[in-house]
């Protein structure tokens, strides 16, 4: 809120809105703030400031500032009042150390409980289908030793191990933490979400997810829709077992997809036309077609096997093999001139195997380059005594051995995995579904890692740095709600958008216009509103609301968020 002077007696406060008054419409409608105060009340009533509002600010904040925790207060204070959830007379007591005592209280709550009514109660209120969910994992790095997160307890809860694992976002010098989310079909709302240990494989958490995902929508029956971390037998026998559904990707590690990579080499498929569409990225590109094949050899557990095979991916997969063996080439040529050199310390067959096998593994074309080491003798002739050389002078022959390299390609192989290129096989219990609907499943997986980049780019989630590893799992919990509230902001208008035959709205620079709206795009149409206010002597004498543009007002009306939210009281 800015303040500045207008006559002598008068004053014009400048109260910033920005999109809060749009987002607190959808906090409203899942009843956050009140669930936040039933299952993270305040004990300190002497405080000033509950936990369930400290949270709110800093959820609001998230999803609008992404400022750091020791500004929230000064964050606040730069918007109209009441915009973050809290009176006038709480903002003072917005520190750090009560919005840190907070994440202590929502990490100690029963979150498990309270996710479940918030996604159930979201259900009903936005009419979310949990007929299909999509379940993926990320790793948040972060900053700092945390010595001590070793999976301690803290304040009898077990808190998640921080340590090095296998960074998706290319760090492996940084620690980090397993980000576990779950999203619905219906929008790509997020609906479940866990934290675990940085090292901790995706393959033993689809049990837990699942449960929680059951009592979430009520039933065992919705098609439970993972990648290939999820292709395990156990996993795959207890969701079968309690009358689940699943959609995975089988690994090539699976006997079934070397047997089908084999018979296709001498055998070709009745593929059936899923897709055919103009290229997604290029305009003159070639387009993207789909087929499907469902095998008529069964999983080693008697399910169906649906191969997938998509003409872009071939390309992409025999472009990417033929970058991959340029580039180990360039690097053997490298290795060859190093051993050339008279200086060279690669002279042992142990100490060259190593580099030659480091760079195969490099660029995964071990399967496709022979690589054979030998020795060679370079001889050379020095005088055997001093002087001009004449008549009678001898010679004696100084040998010098070397290792040198040479390579090829093995064509066979080469021509092997050409053939099967752009082909990868899925798997389901449900024998229901046809195969083009089992890739129809499959093909909703994107949304969800269109929600970690989201997490990670526009809000901003890494790197982290907080006290101890508990904050830290409380702090991911609010990234999770406020990934549900952007989620719903797109869901709404796209339904609207559809529901009136609206194809694009012009929310790109420059007015460009978008089939697709993101919830970043909405809430930037919104980042400049504010309210002016005039006041005289200590009374407002005047206010003027924030004037919308037809775009804004179109979108506002289409997310169904009232003219009021933007008006003062």
């Amino acid at each position: 809120m800015y303040m500045a002077s207008v006559k002598p007696s008068s004053e014009l406060l400048i109260q910033r809105l920005g999109p809060l008054p749009l987002i607190n419409h959808f906090i409203r409608r899942l009843n956050l703030d009140a669930t936040l105060a039933d299952f993270v009340p305040s004990q300190d009533r002497d405080s000033g400031l509950p936990y369930a509002k400290a949270l709110g600010v800093l959820l609001r904040s998230i999803i609008v500032e992404r400022e750091p925790i020791y500004r929230q207060q000064e964050v606040v204070e730069t918007f109209a009042p009441g915009a973050f959830g809290v009176e006038p007379e709480e903002v003072e007591h917005l520190s750090d150390d009560r919005i840190g005592r907070a994440l202590d209280r929502l990490f100690d709550a029963d979150r498990a409980g309270l996710l479940t009514r918030m996604v159930v109660g979201m259900g009903k209120s936005f009419e979310v289908r949990f007929d299909e969910l999509h379940n993926d994992s990320t790793s948040i790095r972060l900053t700092g030793q945390y010595r001590e997160a070793r999976g301690r307890s803290l304040r009898g809860r077990r808190a998640p191990w921080i340590t090095y694992g296998y960074s998706k976002d290319h760090r492996p010098d940084l620690k980090q933490l397993l980000f576990i989310l779950t999203t619905s079909a219906d929008g790509g709302v997020p609906v479940q979400f866990r934290c675990e240990d940085g090292n901790r494989s995706d393959v033993d958490t689809h049990i837990e997810t699942w449960e929680a995902l059951r009592r979430v929508a009520g039933k065992s029956d919705f098609l439970y829709v993972g990648d290939s971390k999820l292709c395990a037998t156990e996993t795959l026998d207890y969701i079968a077992d309690r009358k689940g559904r699943f959609v995975t990707v089988m690994p090539r590690s699976r006997g079934e997809d070397a047997h089908f990579r084999k018979w296709i080499q001498t055998n070709d498929p009745q593929w059936e036309s899923v897709w055919d569409r103009p290229n997604p990225r290029r305009e003159h590109g070639p387009r993207d077609r789909w087929w499907v094949f469902r095998d008529p050899t069964l999983s080693s557990e008697a399910w169906p096997i649906v191969w997938v095979y998509s003409a872009l991916l071939r390309l992409k997969q025999d472009h990417g093999r033929r970058e991959r063996l340029a580039a180990a080439k360039e690097a053997l040529k490298d290795l060859k001139q190093r051993l050339a050199s008279p200086k060279t310390r690669l002279r042992k067959p142990a100490v060259l195997e190593d580099h030659v096998e480091r760079i195969l593994q490099r660029y995964s074309v071990k399967r496709y380059l022979k690589v054979r080491k030998f020795l060679l003798e370079d001889h050379r002739y020095k005088q055997s005594r001093r002087g001009r050389p004449g008549k009678q002078t001898t010679y004696r022959r100084i040998t010098r051995r070397r290792w040198d390299v040479q390579w090829e390609e093995d064509q066979a192989v080469i021509e092997y995995d050409r053939k099967s290129d752009g082909m990868y096989p899925l798997m389901s219990n449900d024998k229901k579904l046809t195969p083009a609907q089992v890739l129809e499943a499959h093909k909703g997986q994107p949304t969800i890692e269109k929600r970690f980049r989201q997490c990670k780019s526009v809000l901003e989630i890494a790197p982290v740095l907080l006290h101890n590893e508990g904050r830290i799992e409380a702090l991911f919990f609010l990234y999770f709600l406020a990934l549900l509230v952007q989620g719903l902001i797109e869901r709404e208008l796209r339904l609207a958008m559809r529901r009136e035959g609206i194809e694009k709205l012009a929310l790109y620079p420059e007015e460009r216009r978008c089939k697709q709206p993101t919830a970043e795009q909405v809430l930037s149409l919104f980042a400049l509103a504010q309210r002016n206010v005039i006041s005289r002597q200590g009374s407002i004498a005047e206010v003027f609301e924030p004037r919308f543009t037809d775009l804004q007002s179109q979108v506002l009306r289409l997310l169904g968020v009232p003219a009021r939210a933007y008006r003062c009281g």
